[in-house]
């Protein structure tokens, strides 16, 4: 049987909860599971503020209206992202200026940040790669000195911490993603996470089509009407019910990731002790959330050599982001392969294996042992040693 990349879950009570939104007549948003969704996060987080939106890319746009941008601002993010990361700021008239990333993480390099700042910067937009955070003191302290916004993509960090701190709750404004990819889903959907005071009521007017219409409902006004611009970004209550369900088992959902992850790192240690393939990097200062698991192979060749490997056998591994100036949008734009060699050099090596709530580990045996046996078949030099522990480990 395949082993997919990725497969939807349900962990507790989603189904239970969609049925009570649909009997107690809410759907449209706003109701008691979207109101249950920003406690939970606020209370766990320690966010100011989090709004649910329809996706992260929603929460995206939403932060690009709230910090004014237009055409003729810049805004600094790296390349190796998702689209949604420039495609909200380019909405609004924005240039972009990509910046190449640590050799590490793979999150953009904090000191290449400044070099990149000119009079036309409003701001800079750290991706929390794989949910490793990036180093946000030093991006903070270069935003402060040069009176810029801070928008963390935390897409992929929901529940991941940098020096005690949870990601997205850093910076002026922060995103999540509950996209059924990530770690905890609603099949789409995102959050808003807003941490300056001076955002808090616009962000619910943005949010709400450009109206005051959550003010009308607390009793502030007597009626609601268009104040602002803004769009339809408020999820429907079924999604706030499933997504609700899964931070409810936020710890169980975690503690078997990061054991999917941690026995993901244990077997392929050989592979990384004989310079075969890199295994992701996490500093003491941070805590992933266990959101994805890669290998980084020597060659560009040979990562798409296994990737063809990997397929024949069943096991749904794939490669990640295109980076976006490479793309021909980013040549549109100016740049040029060649500009962020970092970016493009580490991905083309990488490779993203099965991981999610599911994933048991007969599975997680296969997956090794169809990579080990890769590099047996002369794909590589692994040593004899290491050939015999990992038929020991998946027998």
């Amino acid at each position: 049987m395949a082993i997919p990349f990725n497969k939807p879950f349900v962990v507790g009570k989603e189904l239970f909860y969609i049925s009570q939104a649909v009997l107690e007549g809410n759907l449209a948003g706003d109701g008691r599971f979207t109101k249950l969704c920003h406690r939970w996060m606020e209370e766990r987080f320690g966010a100011r503020k989090v709004l649910l939106s329809t996706s992260c890319t929603a929460a995206l746009e939403m932060c690009a209206i709230l910090a004014d941008i237009g055409p003729g601002d810049e805004v600094i993010m790296p390349s190796y992202t998702f689209v949604s990361t420039a495609n909200a700021f380019v909405l609004r008239g924005a240039s972009i200026k990509f910046v190449d990333i640590r050799k590490d993480t793979l999150n953009i390099d904090e000191t290449l940040i400044e070099a990149a700042i000119t009079d036309r910067t409003k701001a800079i937009v750290p991706v929390h790669y794989a949910g490793v955070g990036c180093e946000m003191d030093t991006i903070m302290e270069i935003a402060e000195r040069h009176n810029l916004l801070v928008i963390e993509d935390a897409a992929q960090g929901v529940n991941a911490t940098y020096k005690g701190r949870y990601l997205g709750t850093i910076g002026h404004l922060g995103t999540y993603s509950f996209h059924e990819t990530k770690n905890f889903i609603s099949g789409e959907g995102g959050a808003l996470v807003i941490n300056d005071d001076r955002f808090l009521e616009r962000a619910e007017i943005i949010r709400e089509k450009g109206t005051n219409r959550s003010q009308f409902f607390r009793g502030e006004v007597d009626k609601y009407t268009w104040v602002d611009v803004g769009s339809s970004y408020l999820p429907s209550e079924m999604i706030a019910a499933f997504l609700y369900a899964q931070l409810e088992e936020a710890e169980a959902i975690t503690s078997k990731r990061l054991s999917i992850v941690g026995y993901y790192s244990q077997k392929f240690g050989p592979l990384q002790e004989q310079g075969l393939a890199r295994l992701p990097f996490c500093s003491g200062d941070v805590c992933h959330n266990a959101h994805m698991f890669y290998l980084l192979l020597s060659t560009a060749r040979q990562r798409d050599e296994l990737l063809a490997y990997l397929k024949n056998q069943g096991v749904g591994a794939v490669f990640h982001y295109v980076p976006l100036h490479t793309s021909p949008m980013g040549r549109e734009m100016g740049y040029e392969e060649g500009d962020l060699p970092l970016t493009e050099d580490l991905s083309s090596r990488i490779l993203r294996l099965p991981c999610y709530f599911d994933l048991t580990r007969e599975e997680q045996d296969r997956v090794v042992g169809h990579v080990f046996g890769f590099f047996g078949q002369g794909k590589g030099r692994l040593s004899d040693a290491a050939l015999f522990s990992a038929s020991q480990e998946v027998s």
